[in-house]
């Protein structure tokens, strides 16, 4: 069975959740010994997938219909083919962009499902799980901007600004972060590369309620504006650029972004913070909680 020589189209960036496709190739999964499943290319796909270069969105909830019979979707993995071989997640060996090399979504389903190249399936996502991951991820890219203008003050040398003129605490410093429903998870480490840089850390610990109640303002009245938000793309193909667009009262921003995302600011309802500081290893490491209680 041939393998798909082109990216997959992905419609999941306009807040997709249901669409038809083709399959182009079905195979059993060899990445996770153990498991009965099999792994299914699609031409087109409204499935958000994990990505393991990023993996701070995961995969949305689905199921694949053909005919009168329904196969969930128990994982879905951003893979990569030459054309000989598939590669699913972290063992793709090469990155996006590389020649010769197509990227595509692997819907991931158990092995006794019967399926072939050329059948038309039916897409449907789980609308509730995608839009609490859409609050999540919005709700945390205003949170990394609010964090950035909060300690802004701590930088004794010039850096990378963010979207809003910011320096960029988050761009620099951000060590992994995860999206939830509703909700996301950052952390963000204070060693020597980043004092090298020019960020004081001293009394940090100390000025954490300040701060978390200055980055829950600051969203808040962002989120009175009910600002205008979307997925600004270069193509419809899963390897095409994409980012975060959100009209702010100081300036349009746009982040670069993979996931999905709600359509204005409104939608959040309220959003609060929390920050911790713990040692990890000898380096002391920030964490960021966002809390969202969107709006019905």
């Amino acid at each position: 069975m041939t393998l798909p020589r082109a990216d997959t189209r992905v419609t999941y960036p306009a807040q997709t959740v249901t669409g038809t496709a083709t399959v182009l190739h079905v195979a059993p999964r060899v990445d996770a010994p153990g498991t009965a499943q099999q792994v299914v290319l699609l031409d087109e796909s409204c499935v958000h997938p994990v990505d393991a270069g990023w993996p701070d969105q995961g995969p949305d909830r689905a199921m694949l219909q053909h005919g009168d019979a329904h196969y969930p979707i128990v994982d879905c993995i951003v893979a990569a083919t030459d054309g000989s071989a598939l590669f699913l997640g972290r063992d793709i060996p090469v990155s996006k962009g590389t020649e010769g090399w197509s990227f595509v979504v692997a819907h991931v389903i158990e092995a006794d499902a019967v399926l072939s190249a050329g059948d038309t399936v039916d897409l449907t996502v789980d609308a509730d799980f995608r839009r609490a991951l859409s609050v999540g991820h919005t709700a945390c890219h205003l949170a990394s901007l609010a964090l950035n203008r909060a300690l802004a003050d701590r930088w004794k040398k010039e850096i990378r600004l963010d979207g809003l003129g910011q320096p960029d605490f988050d761009g620099a410093a951000n060590d992994a972060s995860t999206i939830r429903e509703s909700g996301s998870l950052d952390s963000y480490r204070l060693g020597k590369s980043l004092r090298k840089k020019g960020f004081g850390t001293d009394g940090i610990a100390a000025a954490l309620p300040d701060l978390e109640a200055a980055i829950t303002q600051t969203i808040t009245d962002w989120l009175s504006t009910d600002a205008a938000v979307h997925v600004e793309r270069d193509g419809e193909l899963l390897t095409d650029r994409r980012s975060w667009v959100c009209a702010l009262p100081e300036a349009t921003v746009r982040i670069p972004c993979g996931g999905t995302h709600v359509s204005s600011l409104g939608e959040l309802g309220q959003v609060r913070v929390t920050l911790t500081v713990a040692d990890v290893e000898g380096t002391p490491v920030l964490t960021m909680e966002t809390f969202a209680t969107p709006t019905a």
